[in-house]
Protein backbone atom coordinates (compact mmCIF):
# COMPACT_ATOMS: atom_id res chain seq x y z
CA UNK A 1 0.00 0.00 0.00
CA UNK A 2 1.28 3.87 -0.88
CA UNK A 3 1.90 5.49 1.86
CA UNK A 4 -0.84 7.23 2.79
CA UNK A 5 -1.56 10.98 2.98
CA UNK A 6 -1.89 13.26 5.28
CA UNK A 7 -4.16 16.62 5.04
CA UNK A 8 -4.11 19.94 4.15
CA UNK A 9 -3.80 23.49 4.00
CA UNK A 10 -3.82 24.39 6.78
CA UNK A 11 -6.22 25.72 8.86
CA UNK A 12 -7.63 27.58 12.04
CA UNK A 13 -5.82 28.25 14.49
CA UNK A 14 -8.38 29.08 18.29
CA UNK A 15 -6.58 31.02 21.15
CA UNK A 16 -8.44 29.95 24.70
CA UNK A 17 -7.62 33.14 27.05
CA UNK A 18 -9.42 34.78 29.62
CA UNK A 19 -10.67 38.35 29.37
CA UNK A 20 -9.33 40.69 32.13
CA UNK A 21 -10.33 39.52 35.19
CA UNK A 22 -13.00 42.25 35.99
CA UNK A 23 -14.90 40.38 33.41
CA UNK A 24 -14.45 36.92 33.83
CA UNK A 25 -17.23 36.18 35.61
CA UNK A 26 -19.48 37.72 33.29
CA UNK A 27 -22.38 35.52 32.24
CA UNK A 28 -24.60 36.26 28.67
CA UNK A 29 -28.03 35.54 29.47
CA UNK A 30 -29.29 32.26 28.24
CA UNK A 31 -33.39 31.95 27.12
CA UNK A 32 -32.37 28.20 26.85
CA UNK A 33 -31.22 27.66 29.94
CA UNK A 34 -34.33 26.89 32.38
CA UNK A 35 -32.72 28.76 35.34
CA UNK A 36 -33.99 31.83 33.43
CA UNK A 37 -37.73 30.80 33.07
CA UNK A 38 -40.36 31.38 35.23
CA UNK A 39 -41.54 29.52 38.43
CA UNK A 40 -44.94 28.10 38.21
CA UNK A 41 -44.69 25.67 41.13
CA UNK A 42 -41.71 23.83 43.08
CA UNK A 43 -42.76 20.90 45.66
CA UNK A 44 -41.77 17.25 45.77
CA UNK A 45 -43.54 16.52 42.83
CA UNK A 46 -44.75 18.52 40.14
CA UNK A 47 -45.95 17.17 36.85
CA UNK A 48 -47.40 18.33 33.66
CA UNK A 49 -48.13 21.75 33.80
CA UNK A 50 -50.38 22.30 30.94
CA UNK A 51 -52.13 25.68 30.53
CA UNK A 52 -54.85 27.46 28.64
CA UNK A 53 -55.28 30.60 27.36
CA UNK A 54 -58.41 32.34 28.57
CA UNK A 55 -60.59 34.38 26.88
CA UNK A 56 -59.43 37.83 29.07
CA UNK A 57 -55.57 36.82 27.99
CA UNK A 58 -54.82 35.41 31.39
CA UNK A 59 -53.72 31.58 31.37
CA UNK A 60 -55.37 28.59 33.42
CA UNK A 61 -52.44 25.87 34.36
CA UNK A 62 -53.22 22.85 35.67
CA UNK A 63 -50.54 19.90 37.28
CA UNK A 64 -50.30 17.42 39.09
CA UNK A 65 -48.56 17.35 42.54
CA UNK A 66 -47.40 15.97 45.57
CA UNK A 67 -45.22 16.79 48.96
CA UNK A 68 -43.12 13.89 48.09
CA UNK A 69 -41.31 11.71 45.13
CA UNK A 70 -44.45 10.89 42.24
CA UNK A 71 -46.29 8.04 42.76
CA UNK A 72 -46.36 8.26 46.82
CA UNK A 73 -49.27 9.48 49.01
CA UNK A 74 -51.53 12.56 48.73
CA UNK A 75 -50.72 13.18 44.99
CA UNK A 76 -53.43 15.07 43.42
CA UNK A 77 -53.61 17.84 40.54
CA UNK A 78 -54.31 21.90 41.01
CA UNK A 79 -54.52 24.54 39.46
CA UNK A 80 -53.57 28.35 39.44
CA UNK A 81 -53.60 31.63 37.12
CA UNK A 82 -51.54 34.45 35.54
CA UNK A 83 -52.21 37.35 34.45
CA UNK A 84 -49.03 38.55 33.47
CA UNK A 85 -47.71 35.73 31.15
CA UNK A 86 -46.22 33.33 33.80
CA UNK A 87 -44.46 35.93 35.09
CA UNK A 88 -46.17 35.68 38.85
CA UNK A 89 -49.13 33.04 39.69
CA UNK A 90 -51.87 32.83 41.85
CA UNK A 91 -52.24 30.48 44.91
CA UNK A 92 -53.22 27.02 43.72
CA UNK A 93 -56.73 25.72 44.08
CA UNK A 94 -57.30 22.31 44.45
CA UNK A 95 -59.30 20.26 41.84
CA UNK A 96 -58.90 17.17 43.61
CA UNK A 97 -57.85 17.29 47.28
CA UNK A 98 -54.96 15.45 47.92
CA UNK A 99 -55.80 12.32 49.80
CA UNK A 100 -55.30 8.71 50.32
CA UNK A 101 -56.53 7.28 46.37
CA UNK A 102 -54.63 9.50 44.17
CA UNK A 103 -55.26 11.77 41.28
CA UNK A 104 -52.77 12.37 38.61
CA UNK A 105 -52.48 14.12 35.64
CA UNK A 106 -54.83 17.08 34.46
CA UNK A 107 -55.10 17.76 30.68
CA UNK A 108 -57.01 20.99 30.45
CA UNK A 109 -59.71 21.74 27.28
CA UNK A 110 -60.95 25.34 26.66
CA UNK A 111 -64.19 25.29 24.99
CA UNK A 112 -65.12 28.09 22.92
CA UNK A 113 -67.78 29.66 25.09
CA UNK A 114 -65.09 29.73 27.88
CA UNK A 115 -65.68 26.47 29.97
CA UNK A 116 -62.39 24.92 31.28
CA UNK A 117 -62.49 21.10 31.34
CA UNK A 118 -60.00 18.25 33.11
CA UNK A 119 -59.45 15.00 32.33
CA UNK A 120 -57.36 13.04 34.80
CA UNK A 121 -57.11 9.45 36.74
CA UNK A 122 -57.96 9.03 40.10
CA UNK A 123 -57.86 5.86 42.04
CA UNK A 124 -61.73 5.54 42.14
CA UNK A 125 -61.24 1.33 42.95
CA UNK A 126 -59.20 2.41 46.44
CA UNK A 127 -56.73 0.19 45.13
CA UNK A 128 -53.57 -0.09 47.38
CA UNK A 129 -52.83 -4.24 47.39
CA UNK A 130 -51.23 -6.35 44.60
CA UNK A 131 -50.48 -9.92 45.50
CA UNK A 132 -50.40 -9.41 49.21
CA UNK A 133 -47.87 -6.64 48.52
CA UNK A 134 -49.70 -3.45 49.90
CA UNK A 135 -49.15 0.63 50.39
CA UNK A 136 -48.43 -0.37 46.39
CA UNK A 137 -48.13 3.31 44.27
CA UNK A 138 -51.73 4.03 42.58
CA UNK A 139 -51.84 6.88 40.63
CA UNK A 140 -52.23 4.93 37.28
CA UNK A 141 -55.10 2.82 38.48
CA UNK A 142 -58.89 3.17 37.77
CA UNK A 143 -61.23 5.71 36.58
CA UNK A 144 -60.38 8.14 33.82
CA UNK A 145 -62.00 11.39 35.42
CA UNK A 146 -63.04 14.91 34.58
CA UNK A 147 -64.12 18.14 36.37
CA UNK A 148 -65.02 21.58 34.71
CA UNK A 149 -64.59 25.41 35.81
CA UNK A 150 -66.90 28.09 34.60
CA UNK A 151 -65.54 30.79 36.80
CA UNK A 152 -61.55 30.22 35.26
CA UNK A 153 -60.88 28.13 37.67
CA UNK A 154 -61.58 29.22 40.53
CA UNK A 155 -63.79 26.73 41.82
CA UNK A 156 -64.46 22.96 40.05
CA UNK A 157 -67.51 21.24 39.21
CA UNK A 158 -68.33 17.52 41.06
CA UNK A 159 -66.32 14.61 39.60
CA UNK A 160 -67.50 12.70 36.59
CA UNK A 161 -66.36 9.39 35.39
CA UNK A 162 -65.65 8.59 31.63
CA UNK A 163 -66.94 5.08 30.27
CA UNK A 164 -63.66 3.03 29.23
CA UNK A 165 -65.07 -0.39 28.43
CA UNK A 166 -62.56 -3.20 29.43
CA UNK A 167 -60.39 -4.59 26.33
CA UNK A 168 -58.22 -7.17 25.84
CA UNK A 169 -55.37 -5.74 26.81
CA UNK A 170 -57.15 -5.21 30.38
CA UNK A 171 -58.10 -8.87 30.85
CA UNK A 172 -54.35 -9.89 30.55
CA UNK A 173 -53.34 -6.86 33.37
CA UNK A 174 -52.49 -8.01 37.03
CA UNK A 175 -56.54 -7.56 37.64
CA UNK A 176 -57.86 -9.08 35.09
CA UNK A 177 -59.52 -6.53 33.76
CA UNK A 178 -61.67 -5.60 37.25
CA UNK A 179 -59.20 -2.60 37.84
CA UNK A 180 -57.79 -0.31 34.74
CA UNK A 181 -54.11 0.38 34.25
CA UNK A 182 -54.29 4.08 32.65
CA UNK A 183 -52.87 7.87 32.26
CA UNK A 184 -52.38 10.26 29.49
CA UNK A 185 -50.56 12.90 28.64
CA UNK A 186 -51.73 14.29 25.32
CA UNK A 187 -53.62 17.20 26.08
CA UNK A 188 -57.23 17.90 24.00
CA UNK A 189 -57.05 19.46 20.65
CA UNK A 190 -59.70 20.63 18.80
CA UNK A 191 -61.61 18.28 16.26
CA UNK A 192 -63.75 18.85 13.68
CA UNK A 193 -65.17 21.26 16.07
CA UNK A 194 -65.19 18.87 18.83
CA UNK A 195 -62.23 17.71 20.90
CA UNK A 196 -60.15 14.47 21.06
CA UNK A 197 -57.33 13.60 23.49
CA UNK A 198 -55.29 10.24 23.78
CA UNK A 199 -54.42 8.21 26.34
CA UNK A 200 -52.53 4.62 27.26
CA UNK A 201 -53.39 1.58 28.77
CA UNK A 202 -51.36 -1.27 30.50
CA UNK A 203 -51.40 -4.94 30.49
CA UNK A 204 -49.19 -5.33 33.22
CA UNK A 205 -48.20 -3.55 36.27
CA UNK A 206 -46.50 -1.16 36.23
CA UNK A 207 -46.30 0.29 33.10
CA UNK A 208 -45.22 -2.47 31.00
CA UNK A 209 -46.82 -3.49 27.81
CA UNK A 210 -49.01 -0.35 26.83
CA UNK A 211 -50.94 1.04 23.58
CA UNK A 212 -53.04 3.94 22.74
CA UNK A 213 -56.21 4.67 22.96
CA UNK A 214 -58.64 7.74 21.90
CA UNK A 215 -62.05 10.11 23.69
CA UNK A 216 -63.61 12.15 21.69
CA UNK A 217 -66.69 14.38 21.85
CA UNK A 218 -68.42 15.82 19.09
CA UNK A 219 -70.85 18.25 21.24
CA UNK A 220 -68.28 19.74 24.17
CA UNK A 221 -68.23 23.26 22.26
CA UNK A 222 -72.12 23.31 22.03
CA UNK A 223 -73.88 21.02 25.20
CA UNK A 224 -73.24 22.45 28.51
CA UNK A 225 -74.65 20.07 30.33
CA UNK A 226 -72.10 16.79 31.28
CA UNK A 227 -74.73 14.17 31.21
CA UNK A 228 -75.86 14.62 27.49
CA UNK A 229 -71.50 14.94 26.20
CA UNK A 230 -71.67 12.16 23.86
CA UNK A 231 -68.53 10.11 23.56
CA UNK A 232 -66.63 7.53 21.31
CA UNK A 233 -63.86 5.41 22.33
CA UNK A 234 -61.70 4.47 19.66
CA UNK A 235 -59.80 2.54 17.70
CA UNK A 236 -62.98 0.38 17.58
CA UNK A 237 -61.12 -3.27 17.06
CA UNK A 238 -60.72 -3.67 21.25
CA UNK A 239 -57.15 -3.48 20.84
CA UNK A 240 -55.11 -0.01 20.97
CA UNK A 241 -52.72 1.60 18.71
CA UNK A 242 -49.37 0.10 19.04
CA UNK A 243 -46.53 -1.45 17.01
CA UNK A 244 -45.19 -5.11 18.90
CA UNK A 245 -42.14 -4.16 16.50
CA UNK A 246 -40.84 -1.08 18.07
CA UNK A 247 -41.34 -3.46 21.07
CA UNK A 248 -43.85 -3.95 24.15
CA UNK A 249 -44.26 -0.10 24.92
CA UNK A 250 -46.69 1.75 22.73
CA UNK A 251 -47.17 4.96 25.30
CA UNK A 252 -47.96 8.76 25.72
CA UNK A 253 -49.68 8.91 22.40
CA UNK A 254 -50.74 12.93 21.43
CA UNK A 255 -52.84 14.16 18.54
CA UNK A 256 -53.34 16.82 16.26
CA UNK A 257 -55.25 17.73 13.04
CA UNK A 258 -53.74 18.22 9.94
CA UNK A 259 -55.78 21.16 7.17
CA UNK A 260 -57.65 18.43 5.22
CA UNK A 261 -58.72 16.77 8.58
CA UNK A 262 -56.72 13.71 8.73
CA UNK A 263 -55.54 13.07 12.51
CA UNK A 264 -51.86 13.03 13.55
CA UNK A 265 -50.49 10.53 16.01
CA UNK A 266 -47.39 10.44 18.30
CA UNK A 267 -46.37 8.54 21.03
CA UNK A 268 -43.40 7.17 22.72
CA UNK A 269 -41.77 3.61 22.25
CA UNK A 270 -38.40 1.97 23.98
CA UNK A 271 -36.79 0.85 20.43
CA UNK A 272 -34.38 4.78 20.53
CA UNK A 273 -37.34 6.45 18.36
CA UNK A 274 -40.72 7.40 18.65
CA UNK A 275 -43.83 6.46 16.40
CA UNK A 276 -46.09 8.27 14.48
CA UNK A 277 -49.30 7.28 12.83
CA UNK A 278 -52.26 8.96 10.86
CA UNK A 279 -56.27 8.24 10.80
CA UNK A 280 -58.00 9.28 7.94
CA UNK A 281 -61.28 8.37 9.40
CA UNK A 282 -61.66 10.52 12.47
CA UNK A 283 -59.64 8.40 14.56
CA UNK A 284 -61.38 4.96 14.11
CA UNK A 285 -58.54 3.65 12.44
CA UNK A 286 -55.28 4.52 12.27
CA UNK A 287 -51.86 3.51 10.31
CA UNK A 288 -49.42 0.96 11.58
CA UNK A 289 -47.20 2.83 13.88
CA UNK A 290 -43.76 3.52 12.38
CA UNK A 291 -40.53 5.67 13.07
CA UNK A 292 -40.62 9.17 11.58
CA UNK A 293 -37.85 10.94 9.60
CA UNK A 294 -36.37 14.01 9.47
CA UNK A 295 -36.67 15.78 6.02
CA UNK A 296 -33.30 13.86 5.10
CA UNK A 297 -34.65 10.75 5.60
CA UNK A 298 -32.99 9.48 8.87
CA UNK A 299 -35.05 8.54 11.70
CA UNK A 300 -35.64 10.48 14.55
CA UNK A 301 -34.69 9.22 17.99
CA UNK A 302 -36.22 9.97 21.58
CA UNK A 303 -35.94 7.66 24.71
CA UNK A 304 -38.11 6.78 26.62
CA UNK A 305 -39.69 10.23 27.04
CA UNK A 306 -42.55 12.60 26.36
CA UNK A 307 -42.93 13.22 22.63
CA UNK A 308 -44.86 16.29 22.58
CA UNK A 309 -46.78 18.04 19.38
CA UNK A 310 -48.00 20.95 19.12
CA UNK A 311 -49.91 22.82 16.31
CA UNK A 312 -49.53 26.37 15.90
CA UNK A 313 -51.43 29.13 14.94
CA UNK A 314 -49.43 29.46 11.52
CA UNK A 315 -50.30 26.37 10.52
CA UNK A 316 -47.04 24.79 11.12
CA UNK A 317 -45.72 22.46 13.96
CA UNK A 318 -43.23 22.04 16.93
CA UNK A 319 -41.77 18.01 18.22
CA UNK A 320 -40.09 18.11 21.62
CA UNK A 321 -37.95 15.38 21.52
CA UNK A 322 -34.52 14.14 23.23
CA UNK A 323 -32.57 13.63 20.24
CA UNK A 324 -30.87 10.75 21.69
CA UNK A 325 -31.41 6.59 21.09
CA UNK A 326 -31.56 5.62 24.37
CA UNK A 327 -34.30 2.89 25.50
CA UNK A 328 -35.13 3.92 29.31
CA UNK A 329 -36.54 7.27 31.11
CA UNK A 330 -33.12 9.05 31.17
CA UNK A 331 -31.16 11.04 28.81
CA UNK A 332 -34.07 14.19 28.87
CA UNK A 333 -31.40 16.76 29.07
CA UNK A 334 -31.32 18.61 26.31
CA UNK A 335 -34.60 18.83 25.00
CA UNK A 336 -34.83 19.27 21.54
CA UNK A 337 -37.35 20.96 18.97
CA UNK A 338 -38.00 20.30 15.42
CA UNK A 339 -40.35 22.10 13.10
CA UNK A 340 -43.15 20.93 10.97
CA UNK A 341 -44.87 21.00 7.93
CA UNK A 342 -47.34 19.88 5.77
CA UNK A 343 -46.57 18.73 2.80
CA UNK A 344 -48.89 15.94 0.68
CA UNK A 345 -50.91 15.06 3.40
CA UNK A 346 -47.96 14.26 5.81
CA UNK A 347 -46.26 16.09 8.09
CA UNK A 348 -42.24 16.49 7.33
CA UNK A 349 -40.17 17.18 10.35
CA UNK A 350 -36.93 19.42 10.07
CA UNK A 351 -33.41 18.64 11.62
CA UNK A 352 -33.42 18.91 15.59
CA UNK A 353 -32.24 22.47 17.51
CA UNK A 354 -31.41 22.53 20.85
CA UNK A 355 -34.72 24.07 22.59
CA UNK A 356 -34.16 24.07 26.29
CA UNK A 357 -31.19 22.41 28.74
CA UNK A 358 -30.40 22.26 32.36
CA UNK A 359 -27.13 22.65 34.40
CA UNK A 360 -27.12 19.60 35.88
CA UNK A 361 -26.76 16.95 33.47
CA UNK A 362 -28.33 14.03 35.78
CA UNK A 363 -31.99 16.24 35.39
CA UNK A 364 -34.72 15.35 33.49
CA UNK A 365 -36.98 18.08 31.47
CA UNK A 366 -40.10 16.42 30.02
CA UNK A 367 -44.15 17.01 30.10
CA UNK A 368 -44.31 20.72 28.29
CA UNK A 369 -46.80 22.29 26.66
CA UNK A 370 -47.14 25.06 24.52
CA UNK A 371 -48.63 28.69 24.91
CA UNK A 372 -49.27 31.04 22.10
CA UNK A 373 -50.39 34.19 22.65
CA UNK A 374 -50.30 37.54 20.43
CA UNK A 375 -47.49 36.08 18.47
CA UNK A 376 -45.17 35.06 21.43
CA UNK A 377 -44.22 31.48 22.49
CA UNK A 378 -43.46 29.66 26.09
CA UNK A 379 -42.95 26.36 26.96
CA UNK A 380 -44.18 24.90 29.85
CA UNK A 381 -41.87 22.25 31.34
CA UNK A 382 -40.68 20.06 34.20
CA UNK A 383 -37.99 18.45 36.12
CA UNK A 384 -40.71 16.70 38.12
CA UNK A 385 -39.96 18.98 41.26
CA UNK A 386 -40.15 22.44 39.67
CA UNK A 387 -42.18 23.47 36.73
CA UNK A 388 -41.55 26.44 34.95
CA UNK A 389 -42.42 28.87 32.09
CA UNK A 390 -39.89 29.86 29.86
CA UNK A 391 -40.23 32.24 26.21
CA UNK A 392 -38.89 31.05 23.41
CA UNK A 393 -37.95 33.82 20.78
CA UNK A 394 -40.17 33.95 17.75
CA UNK A 395 -36.86 34.58 15.63
CA UNK A 396 -35.62 31.47 16.78
CA UNK A 397 -38.77 29.12 15.62
CA UNK A 398 -39.00 31.19 12.64
CA UNK A 399 -35.69 30.34 11.84
CA UNK A 400 -36.47 26.52 12.34
CA UNK A 401 -39.53 26.47 10.11
CA UNK A 402 -37.19 28.34 7.52
CA UNK A 403 -34.49 24.88 7.15
CA UNK A 404 -36.85 23.54 5.06
CA UNK A 405 -35.47 26.19 1.71
CA UNK A 406 -32.92 27.81 3.60
CA UNK A 407 -30.29 29.00 1.37
CA UNK A 408 -28.62 32.20 3.37
CA UNK A 409 -25.27 32.51 4.76
CA UNK A 410 -25.52 33.35 8.43
CA UNK A 411 -24.21 37.14 8.50
CA UNK A 412 -25.16 37.72 12.34
CA UNK A 413 -21.93 37.35 14.73
CA UNK A 414 -19.55 36.55 11.59
CA UNK A 415 -15.56 37.42 12.56
CA UNK A 416 -14.10 36.80 9.89
CA UNK A 417 -14.62 34.84 6.16
CA UNK A 418 -11.68 33.61 3.62
CA UNK A 419 -11.99 31.89 0.15
CA UNK A 420 -9.47 29.83 -1.32
CA UNK A 421 -7.28 32.56 -2.42
CA UNK A 422 -6.78 33.87 0.83
CA UNK A 423 -5.79 30.75 2.20
CA UNK A 424 -3.26 29.27 -0.51
CA UNK A 425 0.24 29.68 0.51
CA UNK A 426 -0.23 31.49 3.77
CA UNK A 427 1.10 29.98 7.01
CA UNK A 428 -1.06 32.05 8.95
CA UNK A 429 -3.86 34.92 8.80
CA UNK A 430 -4.77 37.07 11.80
CA UNK A 431 -8.40 37.26 12.97
CA UNK A 432 -9.86 40.27 14.78
CA UNK A 433 -10.53 39.71 18.43
CA UNK A 434 -14.12 39.43 19.52
CA UNK A 435 -15.92 37.98 22.25
CA UNK A 436 -16.16 33.92 22.78
CA UNK A 437 -18.51 33.21 26.20
CA UNK A 438 -20.96 31.90 24.19
CA UNK A 439 -19.11 30.07 22.07
CA UNK A 440 -17.95 29.57 18.45
CA UNK A 441 -18.32 28.11 15.55
CA UNK A 442 -16.17 26.85 12.74
CA UNK A 443 -17.80 26.65 9.23
CA UNK A 444 -15.73 25.25 6.09
CA UNK A 445 -15.57 23.49 3.07
CA UNK A 446 -12.65 21.06 2.55
CA UNK A 447 -11.13 18.55 0.43
CA UNK A 448 -9.18 15.61 1.43
CA UNK A 449 -6.90 13.49 -0.36
CA UNK A 450 -6.78 10.86 2.09
CA UNK A 451 -8.95 8.89 4.52
CA UNK A 452 -6.08 8.12 7.00
CA UNK A 453 -7.06 9.52 10.31
CA UNK A 454 -4.96 11.76 12.61
CA UNK A 455 -4.87 14.25 9.88
CA UNK A 456 -4.44 18.00 11.09
CA UNK A 457 -6.89 20.18 9.10
CA UNK A 458 -6.77 23.53 12.01
CA UNK A 459 -4.91 23.70 15.04
CA UNK A 460 -3.79 25.95 17.62
CA UNK A 461 -1.86 25.75 21.10
CA UNK A 462 -1.16 28.70 23.47
CA UNK A 463 -0.30 28.29 27.11
CA UNK A 464 -1.26 24.77 27.33
CA UNK A 465 -4.36 25.18 26.05
CA UNK A 466 -5.69 24.36 22.26
CA UNK A 467 -8.18 23.59 19.89
CA UNK A 468 -7.38 20.74 17.11
CA UNK A 469 -9.61 19.86 14.10
CA UNK A 470 -8.34 16.81 12.50
CA UNK A 471 -9.79 13.57 10.69
CA UNK A 472 -10.98 10.87 12.72
CA UNK A 473 -12.01 7.15 12.16
CA UNK A 474 -13.83 6.59 8.92
CA UNK A 475 -14.38 9.21 6.95
CA UNK A 476 -15.11 11.42 10.25
CA UNK A 477 -14.13 15.13 11.47
CA UNK A 478 -12.59 15.16 15.27
CA UNK A 479 -12.41 18.00 17.32
CA UNK A 480 -10.37 18.44 20.59
CA UNK A 481 -10.32 20.37 23.35
CA UNK A 482 -7.71 21.14 25.81
CA UNK A 483 -7.01 23.66 28.25
CA UNK A 484 -4.59 23.06 30.15
CA UNK A 485 -5.80 20.20 32.62
CA UNK A 486 -8.27 18.64 30.31
CA UNK A 487 -9.38 17.52 27.55
CA UNK A 488 -12.65 17.38 25.81
CA UNK A 489 -13.58 15.16 21.73
CA UNK A 490 -16.02 15.00 20.07
CA UNK A 491 -16.42 13.77 15.95
CA UNK A 492 -18.60 13.65 13.45
CA UNK A 493 -20.64 10.52 12.96
CA UNK A 494 -18.49 8.46 10.64
CA UNK A 495 -18.48 7.51 6.91
CA UNK A 496 -19.79 11.23 5.89
CA UNK A 497 -16.61 12.75 4.57
CA UNK A 498 -15.25 10.35 1.42
CA UNK A 499 -11.69 10.86 0.54
CA UNK A 500 -12.91 12.86 -2.73
CA UNK A 501 -14.74 15.74 -3.54
CA UNK A 502 -15.73 18.54 -1.64
CA UNK A 503 -17.41 18.59 1.55
CA UNK A 504 -19.16 21.54 3.97
CA UNK A 505 -18.55 21.47 7.79
CA UNK A 506 -19.77 23.24 10.73
CA UNK A 507 -18.65 22.46 13.80
CA UNK A 508 -20.55 24.54 16.81
CA UNK A 509 -18.99 24.60 20.29
CA UNK A 510 -21.90 25.92 22.48
CA UNK A 511 -21.08 26.89 26.04
CA UNK A 512 -24.71 27.09 26.79
CA UNK A 513 -25.46 23.29 27.74
CA UNK A 514 -21.69 22.41 26.61
CA UNK A 515 -22.46 20.98 23.65
CA UNK A 516 -20.51 20.12 20.36
CA UNK A 517 -22.19 19.18 17.11
CA UNK A 518 -21.67 18.83 13.78
CA UNK A 519 -23.45 19.60 10.31
CA UNK A 520 -22.00 17.66 7.64
CA UNK A 521 -22.84 18.75 4.37
CA UNK A 522 -26.67 20.26 5.44
CA UNK A 523 -26.99 16.83 7.42
CA UNK A 524 -26.75 17.27 11.47
CA UNK A 525 -25.40 14.25 13.05
CA UNK A 526 -27.26 12.09 15.16
CA UNK A 527 -25.48 9.08 15.91
CA UNK A 528 -27.18 7.01 13.07
CA UNK A 529 -27.34 3.45 13.71
CA UNK A 530 -23.48 3.84 14.46
CA UNK A 531 -24.24 5.68 18.34
CA UNK A 532 -27.04 6.69 21.30
CA UNK A 533 -25.83 10.37 20.34
CA UNK A 534 -24.80 11.90 17.61
CA UNK A 535 -23.99 15.43 19.82
CA UNK A 536 -21.43 15.05 22.45
CA UNK A 537 -20.38 17.10 25.99
CA UNK A 538 -17.46 19.16 26.85
CA UNK A 539 -16.67 19.45 30.39
CA UNK A 540 -13.48 22.40 29.92
CA UNK A 541 -14.00 25.76 31.24
CA UNK A 542 -13.72 27.76 28.21
CA UNK A 543 -16.74 30.45 29.12
CA UNK A 544 -14.24 32.99 27.35
CA UNK A 545 -12.34 32.33 23.90
CA UNK A 546 -10.19 34.74 21.92
CA UNK A 547 -9.69 33.31 18.39
CA UNK A 548 -6.40 35.83 16.86
CA UNK A 549 -4.60 33.37 14.68
CA UNK A 550 -5.23 31.04 11.93
CA UNK A 551 -2.14 29.19 10.93
CA UNK A 552 -1.96 26.11 8.16
CA UNK A 553 -1.68 22.79 9.42
CA UNK A 554 1.31 20.19 8.41
CA UNK A 555 2.92 17.02 8.77
CA UNK A 556 4.85 16.04 11.64
CA UNK A 557 7.87 16.78 9.02
CA UNK A 558 6.56 20.05 8.06
CA UNK A 559 5.58 19.15 4.70
CA UNK A 560 2.23 20.73 3.13
CA UNK A 561 0.03 18.38 1.12
CA UNK A 562 -1.66 19.92 -2.02
CA UNK A 563 -3.88 16.39 -1.87
CA UNK A 564 -6.03 18.00 0.78
CA UNK A 565 -7.16 21.86 0.82
CA UNK A 566 -9.37 23.99 2.58
CA UNK A 567 -11.38 25.80 0.27
CA UNK A 568 -13.50 28.51 2.91
CA UNK A 569 -13.52 29.23 6.18
CA UNK A 570 -15.56 30.61 8.63
CA UNK A 571 -15.49 31.70 12.10
CA UNK A 572 -18.06 32.98 14.18
CA UNK A 573 -17.82 33.59 17.72
CA UNK A 574 -21.30 32.15 18.81
CA UNK A 575 -22.67 28.79 18.44
CA UNK A 576 -24.96 28.48 15.35
CA UNK A 577 -28.02 27.26 15.08
CA UNK A 578 -27.65 23.99 13.05
CA UNK A 579 -30.47 25.26 11.02
CA UNK A 580 -27.83 28.14 10.00
CA UNK A 581 -25.19 25.17 8.99
CA UNK A 582 -27.47 23.96 6.90
CA UNK A 583 -28.62 27.28 4.80
CA UNK A 584 -24.43 27.61 4.55
CA UNK A 585 -24.34 24.58 3.23
CA UNK A 586 -27.09 25.25 0.58
CA UNK A 587 -26.11 28.48 -0.08
CA UNK A 588 -22.97 26.61 -1.52
CA UNK A 589 -25.11 24.06 -3.42
CA UNK A 590 -27.29 26.41 -5.32
CA UNK A 591 -24.59 28.36 -7.13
Amino acid sequence: MNKMKVLITRGFIAVVTLICSNRSNAQLVDWRNVKNGNLIATNGYCDQPYAVVLKDGSWLCVYTTGATAEGTGGQHIVSCNSKDQGKTWTKTVAIENPGTESASWAMPYLTKYGRVYVFYDYNGDKIHELNGKKNIREDMLGWYCYKYSDDEGKTWSQRYRLNVPVSKIDLNNDWQGKVQILWGIGKPVDVDGGMMFAFSKMAKYLIDGTEGWFFRCDNINSEKNPGKLKWQLFPGSGEGLKNEKLGPINEEQNIFQLSNGTLYCMERTISGHPAESYSYNGGKTWTVPKVPEYLTGIEMKNPRACPRIWKCKNGKYLFWHHNNGSWNFTSRNPAWISGGIEKNGKIIWSQPEILLYEDEISKRMSYPDLIEQNGKYWITETNKEEAKTNEIPTDFLNMLWSQFDIKTVASKNLVQEWKQEDLVAKSKINIPVRDYKSGFTLDLRLSLGELLSGQIILSSSNNGKSVVLKTGEYGAIEIVLKDGTDSSKWASDPGLIPAYGEYSVSVIVDNGPKIIQFVIDGTVCDGRDFRQYGWGRFNLKMEDFIFNMIEMGTLANGQLQPQGKVTSLRVYNRPLMNTEGIGNHNNFTKQ
